[in-house]
């Protein structure tokens, strides 16, 4: 996986605006390419709240459907006035009743208010369940009321419609305050209910002291499943007018231009655009494509596959393509032990040996039959083979001597001059100035035409723009500097009502594939060179303590993340596969719900007391448990969110200090040096979980809390690698499904992470620009995108 910040390649944010061709990213610190698939280039998808620092798991293929924010103001039928309100036992949760299928969160604009004022109020409103609900209705109003009156806000109450299985619905509704409702502060109660068999309420709290302001009331819900499958069915491209840029922001640059080495979602959303794999995966479906090989067969065991390669493709430096680079790419660099490649991840098999009851590694042959046609031979089968043939092939010519010498790797690095990396791709790097401006240059001679034999891709350039912070590239959008933005929660209500006068449209899209969470440092190991121990004793006990970790997990207020951070627009995260992967996700893993007493209930079981009343627990040898939670800078969200984790500690007697230290420290510190206590960090996410191994597996180098393990260090760690191993070589996707739920259930219950929330894939994209829809995956290939006002 790839540490990094992403945003439609947007170099900074969670984006999934990001489907280059299809091209595979194996496991990496944050987001590779929040595509999910097998591509880490084409297709740019911008998402909300995550910065492309973020570890990168090298995933594989994407694309996205125009969504103007849904505007509910559809009032029907009066609700019983007597009906009973059931109020949530705090401002942040919920309460529920019938069968708890709804989940209800609020929080209102404004930090006070007066008289007079309107207060304009989110309201996420979840399907929890297992079935659509139908028949939903919203109910707002002040506490106080006890019956609907003139002033009753939300009487007669909003009608929603239906809500399918695991899906969302934001409703903006605003509440004029009077004097009646002095002294404060005000309490707005919320409630859904769905044919009176299911309801939840919530409330929110406004001091009614002096603030001005109001905004127009409007609701955003995340386009379906089947929506956004329709878009992909339903689109065509059409043939472009050549020309012009798309122009992002971005927090961050690259660390590396060496893609074999990067572990981060920028320098693999960067480098992306200049390699190609033999494969591609559909930005629309999900359908593997032919990339560099024109067509492939296999043989009826699945373990041999014979790939013919394109005839027509050239590296950026003129020489040809062949298959003796597919032959090194695999043989000199991927299975080159003294390479640091996350991408041998995907190609290390396991097998069962009986007579040994332990498992060994082999790898497949590769092999060249004559310039243009390459062997690969399996040793066992591979269920996500043709999807991780999407992994970037590289120039033999150029990196041989590299290979030979001992010195790739640190060949391309960040100093490189652009000119020097030599690719295949669409695109090629002209400008790289890290702290202002990157440019990527269209490749002239790029082998891939449009239906009327264009040459590909449209796009002159594409260009990020380098930004200190997230909270700098709004203005940036709205100013015209930059083309498509990842919409903050909090920017919504700013951004909704302007599209048509900006000239702009919202996309909405449900959860993010990628993760955010809290990972705590498990590794034994000493420092080779002091023999010191990576971690303090006492923490290391700690952390590795099962009880331990499901208590930080049940002191995590994601209801508060959603509120405070994401201003509505999130999902709480249980499993490591996200609900955008569809049956691969599995809902029925155990929660930690937000819940102090039960905690402290953990930790006092454990013995751990604060026995001399300064607020820290101690351990049972005296120690104060007190640690250190780091995250990147630049990314002020997770700062926040990192706050409310602190917050929620402090409740049940865990000093958590907060570091905010360079995104390039902590992939060393996760990566190399291995010296870190706890890190709230982003991963990619991927429709795929096998991508997800080199996390998963207690003996690839991503398995962040104790890398590199030669043998499992728990039972539950074995467990998982056995299950992710079967589950890649098992063809029947049934039960594949059911050993990835297996592993979901079995990290879940043993929380090596803390999770927090998905953010809601919300993109907002200038009207500009042709070739563009909707999906689950993304909004374009980026290779056929063009500007309509050339």
């Amino acid at each position: 996986m790839r540490f990094g910040v992403m945003r439609p390649l947007v170099l900074n944010g969670e984006l999934d605006l990001t489907f280059l061709a299809g091209k595979p990213v194996t496991a990496g610190l944050v987001v590779a390419a929040e595509v999910g698939l097998d591509s880490h280039r084409l297709m740019r998808d911008v998402e909300p709240g995550t910065d492309r620092k973020q570890m990168n798991p090298r995933v594989f293929g994407t694309r996205v459907t125009p969504f103007s924010s849904l505007r509910l103001a559809v009032i029907l039928a009066v609700l019983a006035a007597t009906a009973a309100l059931v109020v949530g036992p705090s401002n942040v949760s919920a309460a529920h009743s019938g069968a708890s299928a709804l989940a209800v969160s609020a929080a209102c604009d404004g930090e006070s208010a007066t008289p007079g004022e309107t207060l304009t109020c989110r309201v996420r409103v979840s399907n929890t369940g297992g079935t659509e609900l139908t028949g939903l209705f919203l109910l707002h109003y002040p506490y106080e009321t006890d019956q609907p009156t003139e002033n009753y806000a939300g009487y007669p109450p909003l009608h929603l419609g239906d809500l399918a299985t695991h899906e969302s619905l934001i409703v903006f509704t605003s509440y004029t305050v009077t004097t009646d409702d002095l002294p404060g502060p005000l309490v707005q109660t919320f409630g859904a209910d769905s044919d009176q068999t299911d309801e939840a309420w919530a409330y929110a709290t406004t001091p009614l002291l002096a603030h001005s302001g109001a905004a127009t009331a409007s609701a955003l819900r995340s386009a379906t499943v089947a929506e956004l499958q329709a878009n992909a069915e339903a689109f065509e491209y059409t043939v472009g007018t050549p020309g012009g840029s798309v122009t992002y922001s971005t927090i961050g640059a690259p660390l590396t231009l060496n893609l074999a080495l990067s572990n981060d979602s920028t320098s693999s959303g960067i480098l992306g655009y200049l390699f190609e794999g033999l494969t591609e995966t559909s930005w629309l479906n999900l359908q593997v494509e032919p990339g560099l090989a024109e067509s492939w067969e296999h043989s009826d065991d699945g373990l041999t596959w014979t790939f013919h390669l394109r005839r027509d493709v050239s590296w950026h430096d003129g020489q040809p393509f062949t298959a003796h680079d597919v032959d090194f790419t695999f043989n000199r660099i991927i299975y080159n032990d003294d390479i640091p490649t996350s991408d041998r991840a995907s190609f290390t098999f396991r097998v069962f040996d009986e007579e040994t009851a332990s498992w060994r590694e082999e790898r497949m042959t590769v092999s060249t039959v004559d310039d243009y046609t390459v062997r690969f031979v399996l040793p066992v089968p591979f269920a996500p083979f043709l999807r991780s043939m999407g992994n970037a092939i590289y120039p033999k010519h150029i990196l041989e001597p590299h290979v030979d010498d001992g010195t790739f790797n640190s060949v391309w690095g960040i100093e490189t001059d652009p000119a020097e990396i030599i690719g295949t791709g669409p695109f090629t790097i002209e400008t790289l100035e890290p702290d202002d401006l990157i440019v990527l240059r269209r490749n002239p001679d790029y082998w891939l035409t449009d239906s009327a034999g264009n040459r590909l891709p449209y796009l002159d350039e594409i260009r990020y723009l380098v930004v200190d912070g997230l909270a700098d590239e709004l203005p940036k959008f709205r100013s015209g500097e930059t083309d498509v933005h990842g919409v903050l929660g909090a920017e919504f209500a700013t951004l909704d009502p302007v599209q048509e006068a900006e000239n702009f449209t919202l996309y909405s899209r449900g959860p993010t594939f990628g993760s955010t969470f809290l990972a705590f440092n498990m590794n034994p190991g000493s420092n080779a060179e002091t023999g010191e121990p990576l971690l303090a004793p006492e923490k290391l006990r700690w952390f590795e303590n099962t009880r331990f970790r499901q208590a930080v997990a049940y002191a995590v207020d994601k209801a508060a993340i959603i509120r405070d951070v994401q201003h509505g627009l999130g999902y709480p995260q249980w499993a490591f596969v996200s609900p955008a992967a569809g049956d691969f996700h599995n809902p029925d893993v155990r929660r930690y719900e937000y819940d102090i007493q039960k905690a402290n209930a953990i930790l006092d079981g454990l013995g751990w007391m604060d026995r001399d009343g300064d607020g820290i627990r101690e351990d049972y040898a005296g120690n104060n448990i007190r640690f250190t939670m780091a995250t990147n800078a630049g990314n002020d969200l997770r700062l926040r969110v990192l706050e409310i984790i602190q917050a929620g500690l402090a409740q049940i007697g865990i000093r958590g200090d907060i570091s905010v230290i360079e995104f390039g420290e902590i992939v060393d510190q996760l990566t190399s040096s291995y010296e870190w206590e706890s890190i709230l960090i982003g991963f990619g996410g991927s429709s795929e979980p096998h991508f997800s191994i080199s996390f998963w597996h207690s003996s690839e180098s991503l398995h962040l809390w104790n890398p590199n393990q030669s043998e499992p260090a728990t039972t539950w760690e074995a467990e998982i690698d056995s299950l992710f191993i079967r589950a890649g070589q098992e063809l029947d996707h049934e039960e594949r499904v059911r050993l990835y739920h297996e592993a979901q259930m079995l990290a879940a219950d043993h929380a090596p992470v803390a999770y927090t929330t998905h953010s809601e894939r919300l993109t907002a994209v200038r009207n500009v620009f042709g070739n563009l829809t909707p999906t689950l995956f993304g909004l374009w290939d980026i290779r056929y995108v063009y500007r309509t006002d050339l």
